[in-house]
């Protein structure tokens, strides 16, 4: 009995995933609807939905590229980990 299986497309779409980065970037706009102490400009919107989508690209790779479920959860981490190191660098200096 020979079985066989589709082959798998070479990139995919999660929208619930990037439904999610929108979300979060939403996050800060509704803040500064409600507090003066949050005031972001463009530029800092233009730059966090850089990293979103540099985030979203990662994690979506992730999940087609890799061949173990070991070096797929490696790679989201070690994306996440990158997204909030950098992160932490703009909004406090965390090298400086």
């Amino acid at each position: 009995m020979i079985i066989t299986t589709a082959p798998r497309p070479p990139f995919g779409f999660h929208p619930l995933l990037w439904a999610g980065a929108a979300a979060l970037l939403l996050i800060p706009a509704a803040a500064m609807l409600f507090s003066r102490e949050m005031s972001w400009g463009p530029e800092d919107f233009a730059e966090f939905g850089v990293m979103l989508t540099a985030l979203c690209l990662a994690i979506e790779a992730a999940w087609y590229w890799p061949g173990t479920p070991l070096k797929r959860f490696a790679v989201v981490m070690l994306a996440v980990l990158a997204f909030l190191t950098v992160w932490a660098e703009l909004a406090v200096g965390l090298f400086d």
